[in-house]
């Protein structure tokens, strides 16, 4: 066997290997080929801030929970709208009343009377990473006694994924070189590239701003005067793998 029909072979059995999805390139004697298969990454700083806000709060009786709901409700969003943030950048997760039926074995009579419905609410905060800090404070001095848990996010993902990609290929012609110079040929010009997970695949380096205020109870009316806290974006992550045939002479 020459050698040409050993590279042509190996070449063959590369992207047979590969993915069901390349069967439009005709591999053959004539059109002889590499094929890789890579994965890489992007990476780029969160520049938005999704803060969870919300509370919750116990009462005897639906009615009067649902009383001190609506004003705790209230106060939070005016104590936001005072911090800065817009009313687009506030939607609502969940809010309702209900009959409590979470009591401590310990709890007294007179403790689970007072405890009868809880009334919880919810809101997904958007602002920029330099005002997540400021929500969370405001929140929190105006009776938000469950928040605090952030959601990182990038608005130009589809950016950071081309940037993975572009990187995986990179990666693919360095990978496809070193193959090349083994088996002794020389590698041509890229003739096909497909991202084989159309899906792209988001991840986060895990920070500790992720912190969660979860009291006993809220009060209503009552605002405190807070520090704020060192809050500082995560790192997200992007991966893509791609699928390169290249020529070889």
């Amino acid at each position: 066997m020459t050698r040409n029909s050993v590279v042509t072979f190996l070449a063959m059995g590369i992207a047979l290997a590969g993915f069901a999805s390349a069967q439009t390139i005709q591999i053959n004697r004539d059109n002889k080929t590499i094929a890789i298969s890579t994965t890489d990454e992007a990476t780029a700083t969160a520049d938005i801030a999704a803060v969870t806000v919300g509370f919750e709060i116990f009462g005897p009786d639906a009615k009067m929970i649902y009383s001190d709901g609506a004003k705790l409700s209230h106060a939070i969003l005016d104590a936001l709208h005072k911090a800065g943030i817009d009313d687009k950048a506030i939607e609502s997760s969940g809010q309702g009343v209900q009959r409590n039926t979470d009591f401590d074995d310990k709890d007294t009579a007179d403790q689970r009377a007072k405890r009868q419905f809880v009334f919880r609410q919810s809101w997904e905060v958007t602002a920029a990473p330099q005002s997540a800090a400021e929500v969370i404070r405001a929140s929190v001095a105006a009776g938000a006694n469950r928040t605090g848990a952030i959601d990182w996010r990038i608005s130009d993902r589809k950016a950071l994924q081309a940037k993975a990609a572009g990187n995986a290929l990179v990666k693919a012609r360095e990978v496809a070189g070193r193959m090349a110079d083994g088996l002794h040929v020389k590698l041509g010009a890229l003739i096909y590239a497909s991202n084989e997970t159309p899906n792209a695949k988001l991840y986060f380096v895990r920070t500790s701003s992720g912190m969660v205020l979860n009291s006993e109870s809220a009060s209503v009316g009552s605002f405190m005067v807070l520090p704020t806290l060192e809050i500082h974006p995560q790192t997200i992550r992007e991966e893509a793998t791609v699928y390169a045939v290249f020529a070889i002479e």
